[in-house]
């Protein structure tokens, strides 16, 4: 008897279950008079029209290339861990060696006519790939089981849901500039011409990396799945059933090279999203990947995304302007503001809760620097004229930094990064950290402060590896960098001795470029601009000297520090601005001592308080101190 296609209702579980010879647990579906010597037949007609919920199975048996016996393995494995019924029936037909899960001898003699063998189903596609898992019982290979892991249980019966390092990425909850939508579906549309072709997807922030991986793989209609660590086993069919392509997000530190995993037998696209360092090699057995590092948005379209996450049109332009963020550092800024505003009983949000929910999307930064706190006005800055003249322009500058090169020549557009880097050279307590602190008041951005003893390090490379991590998140965060003693960072390279010399010099080399290639604002400070190499200085945007204050400076310096708090007249201010030669830093010392005395015995800050002081504070410069009694 020939049967040209399959019986009524017949999937490919009802036909292994056929050919075990329990076909009355699925009364009706095989018609009477069917044999095991019809299989091959009934299961050929299968593969050409398969039940709606085997088209799964099919796809995957396609994709993997599983012989017929390893694809009815597959759905007999799959209904003895769905049907109870199907789970007693194997275990009273292997009774008593077996359980309820089918033994790879089992499954060579009901599969026969299929040309199964133990060693063919053991040794198989299937089972190398991780599709079915060989069981470990200490018995011979006729007498161990096959079965499905449980991630495949699932996506074999529409429930695609993530295991163990891989995690189903849900559709991002902020909006995308349309150009980076529209290069999304370009990139899309390369990957899914090649097989295995790659797309290393650079960005400082993961979930913006993530948001864009999404709107490719929605261009290709799969799903995004994102793989931690070392791919685990079976994650191609895993793949393959889900329809998900994977994105691997390593972070390779300077110089350091990830390889894709060989995901054969899987041959769609793969995303990489490592941070912004690193060389990304591709799959063995594909193209070389393509490389796509996201561009921050232009204000335009900042403008527009800070609306559409729900600012009023007077502060999102305002932000835009003055934040150089992505669209989801924005979407996080913007989230935080509202809820900065509904907390204090604010409808809309304003610019204090937008500046502040910036700030506090920054503490990314906080395991690698230490953030700066307090506001510094106007009237807190006392420098020479021509001194804050400088460093006006240098505020204009970092204002406009991001249209700085339009309309000018090909020779500056070129090469230009919006970046901002400038130099502040002076004696200790000069004002270099309170100018930096008043740039990032003006700027509305919080002040980072790079803690070099936690930076450098003694392991070669970890240093680098250290400061790209630094300058990557201070980019994603769009925050003011300040390295103080930046000398003990880009030093002058010297002459090659020895390994350890040529070793510092290529330290110095990388940090040299990486600074350059910075996108954001970096204040550095230090005593002398000679300890510094040639080729840093001409990196510098700006070099500002703070030179120690002469005694016009020091009243007005004193009398900034001083405030109301004391009971001295304007000769005792002219006296100690004579007199006492000290920066600012010092004065600052000088007056918190002697407001200690005066607040302690209730009274407001006399001439003795300021004169103690002032010798205390000369004693630990060790230096003579002038005469000060009255």
């Amino acid at each position: 008897m020939m049967i040209t296609r399959p019986p009524p209702l017949a999937d490919f579980a009802t036909l292994a279950l056929a050919a075990l010879g329990h076909h009355t647990l699925r009364a009706g579906e095989i018609e009477r008079g069917w044999s095991p010597d019809m299989l091959p037949v009934c299961l050929a007609a299968l593969r050409e029209a398969p039940a709606p919920h085997d088209a799964r199975l099919q796809r995957l048996a396609a994709a993997l290339r599983l012989s017929d016996a390893e694809l009815l393995a597959v759905a007999l494995c799959l209904v003895a861990d769905t049907d109870p019924a199907a789970a007693r029936a194997l275990a009273e037909a292997q009774a008593p060696i077996g359980g309820s899960r089918p033994l790879c001898g089992l499954l060579a003699s009901v599969l026969a006519p299929l040309g199964a063998t133990v060693a063919g189903l053991a040794c198989g596609a299937a089972v190398g790939c991780g599709l079915l898992r060989l069981g470990e019982e200490a018995a011979a290979l006729a007498e161990r089981s096959l079965s499905l892991p449980l991630h495949m249980i699932g996506v074999l019966t529409g429930r695609v849901t993530g295991w163990d390092q891989v995690r189903l990425q849900a559709p991002v909850s902020f909006a995308l500039p349309d150009a980076i939508r529209a290069e999304a579906g370009a990139r899309a549309r390369a990957l899914g011409a090649i097989p295995r072709a790659g797309l290393v997807l650079r960005c400082a922030a993961a979930g913006e990396a993530l948001g864009v991986a999404h709107e490719v793989a929605s261009a290709l209609e799969c799903g995004l799945a994102r793989v931690e660590g070392e791919p685990p086993r079976g994650l191609a069919p895993w793949l393959i059933a889900a329809e998900a392509l994977p994105i691997f997000m390593p972070r390779p530190g300077p110089g350091e090279r990830w390889a894709c995993p060989d995901l054969a037998p899987y041959a769609g696209p793969w995303i990489v999203a490592p941070g912004m360092d690193g060389a990304i090699d591709g799959d063995p057995q594909g193209p070389p990947p393509d490389d796509w590092t996201l561009p921050v948005p232009r204000p335009e379209e900042r403008a527009l995304l800070w609306r559409q996450a729900g600012l009023p049109a007077v502060e999102s332009d305002r932000a835009a302007t003055n934040f150089r963020q992505g669209a989801g550092r924005i979407a996080e800024a913007a989230a935080r503001a509202r809820i900065a505003a509904t907390r204090a009983g604010r409808a809309v949000p304003d610019w204090r809760d937008v500046t502040e929910g910036v700030a506090r999307g920054a503490a990314t930064l906080d395991a690698l620097a230490r953030r700066g706190v307090g506001e510094v006005d106007d009237a807190a800055l006392v420098l020479p004229p021509g001194l804050r003249d400088s460093l006006h322009r240098l505020l204009m500058r970092a204002r406009v930094r991001e249209r700085l090169a339009q309309g000018l020549g090909p020779a500056v557009a070129a090469r230009y990064r919006p970046g901002l880097r400038a130099l502040l050279v002076g004696e200790s307590g000069t004002g270099k950290t309170l100018a930096a602190h008043w740039l990032a008041t003006r700027l509305g951005l919080p002040l980072y402060r790079i803690d070099l003893a936690a930076l450098t390090s003694k392991w070669i490379g970890e240093t680098e590896k250290n400061l790209s991590a630094i300058l990557a998140a201070a980019e994603h965060a769009d925050v003011l960098l300040f390295f103080d003693e930046a000398d003990a960072l880009f030093a002058a390279r010297t002459d090659v001795g020895d390994a350890n010399d040529r070793f510092a010099n290529a330290q110095t080399n990388y940090l040299l470029q990486r600074i350059e290639e910075f996108d954001g604002i970096a204040l550095l400070a230090s005593n002398s601009r000679d300890r510094f190499d040639p080729a840093f200085v001409r990196r510098l945007d700006a070099i500002l000297e703070f030179p120690m204050p002469e005694a016009p400076a020091r009243r007005a310096l004193w009398c900034a520090h001083l405030g109301d708090a004391h009971a001295l007249d304007d000769t005792a201010l002219d006296r100690l601005a004579i007199s006492v030669d000290l920066a600012g830093g010092h004065i600052r010392n000088v007056v918190l001592a002697a407001a200690a005395r005066a607040v302690a015995e209730t009274r407001r800050i006399g001439w003795e308080d300021i004169a103690q002081a002032a010798r205390d504070e000369y004693a630990k410069l060790g230096r003579p101190a002038p005469e000060l009694s009255r």
